[in-house]
């Protein structure tokens, strides 16, 4: 077949996606991987050369509002789907879901004869479902993306989620046709090669890699390590990742502070995770809402115990009290609670939380798993 793949990020291609990439190419069918390439993200057109899949620069801004730029991104796609007459299209996170879905539905209006079909491969629902302060923004953004969702699923042959929450609230909100087969897969999943169970070290280093916006938790994040600082100033906190234009974003003033405290020490944003991995004893991700958490399938792959919340994505990574602890999203306080629990049990109870990290990632997420599935559903 030949086979396009839409994305937002440039380098998900590469972390996200390689082996389902590489599998495609394995089974001779020919592979576009359509996203922005910034001149610093070039290496992913490298990589991905290397794979065998043609790299198409794609002008996308993920986070802006605006009109004229969404129009140019859609006609772009429009250009790609004319140049290589694409017979399937895989699509993941909000644009490039909805603006392949639309040109399916426009394709199968005008010319069905020439109609691919489309897989909606939907990784978390972001910003503007996220729950809490509904500000007039984020309710204007969530009707107006629940409608294009509508329109853009409606020419859709599979949606996969990778959480029961998010395909709950798209079925409660007749988001998805009846016609479209519904699977679920567990998130990504984490090729288990790349990321080797590594022994715990005795100091407590918590760590947390994410985004840098408010609705992954990051002030909860830091709220409770000032609470546990004050019990146990021995403790250290890591938090890695990269500034966002997203509106929630957490401002570079604000995390200067942090830094300036003391409260955390702050990595940067990371290319490589292993080596901050290894060096941690407990992973945290206080997230409100995911599709399903990669760093925390990493983490668990690696062997940590897991300190996430009872929040949609987040809740399906956790067995609470077995390989972690989940707590409430927007509490700092529980946070706090849950990880001077972690400081003070028993070693023996700290190695069983990272064993069981360890089987659920080998049971539940290996990314082979997971790829069968999605191979499966786009008849690859």
């Amino acid at each position: 077949m030949r086979i396009l793949v839409v994305a937002s990020y440039s380098p998900s291609l590469i972390n996200f996606r390689e082996q389902l990439l590489r599998s495609l190419v394995s089974k001779s069918h020919q592979v576009w991987a359509a996203a922005p390439f910034p001149s610093e993200q070039l290496w992913v057109e490298s990589k991905l050369s290397e794979i065998g899949v043609v790299p198409l620069s794609w002008n996308l801004a993920r986070q802006a509002l605006n009109p004229l730029l969404d129009i140019q991104s859609f006609a772009q796609l429009v250009f790609f789907y004319l140049r290589f007459r694409p017979e399937l299209v895989l699509a993941y996170t909000v644009k490039p879901v909805i603006y392949s879905g639309l040109l399916c539905r426009t394709c199968t209006l005008l010319r069905p004869r020439s109609r691919f079909r489309f897989l909606a491969l939907i990784t978390g629902l972001g910003y503007a479902f996220t729950d809490g302060q509904r500000t007039t923004k984020r309710r204007f953004l969530h009707k107006v993306l629940s409608r294009l969702f509508k329109i853009a699923l409606s020419a859709s042959d599979v949606v996969a989620f990778q959480n029961p929450d998010d395909q709950a609230e798209f079925e409660h909100m007749s988001l998805v046709p009846n016609s479209a087969k519904l699977i679920r897969v567990w998130g990504s999943g984490v090729d288990l090669t790349l990321f080797p169970h590594r022994q715990l070290p005795k100091r407590p280093v918590f760590l947390m890699l994410s985004r840098l916006l408010a609705d992954k938790g990051v002030r909860e994040y830091v709220n409770a390590a000032r609470i546990i600082k004050k019990q146990f100033p021995f403790s250290v906190f890591r938090l890695a990742g990269m500034l966002d234009p997203n509106p929630a974003a957490i401002s570079r003033e604000e995390l200067e502070e942090w830094i300036a405290e003391g409260v955390i020490e702050y990595l940067g944003d990371l290319h490589s995770v292993q080596t901050a991995l290894a060096a941690c004893r407990f992973y945290v991700l206080p997230s409100y809402r995911e599709g399903t958490p990669r760093s925390v399938l990493e983490a668990m792959a690696t062997g940590r115990p897991i300190l996430t919340t009872d929040a949609p994505g987040c809740r399906e990574t956790v067995i609470d009290g077995v390989n972690g602890f989940l707590v409430p999203p927007r509490d700092s306080e529980a946070l706090a609670n849950a990880m001077l629990r972690l400081i003070e049990q028993p070693e023996s109870e700290t190695q069983r939380m990272a064993q069981a990290s360890l089987e659920l990632a080998r049971e539940r997420f290996d990314v082979h798993k997971v790829n069968a599935q999605l191979l499966e559903a786009m008849g690859a």
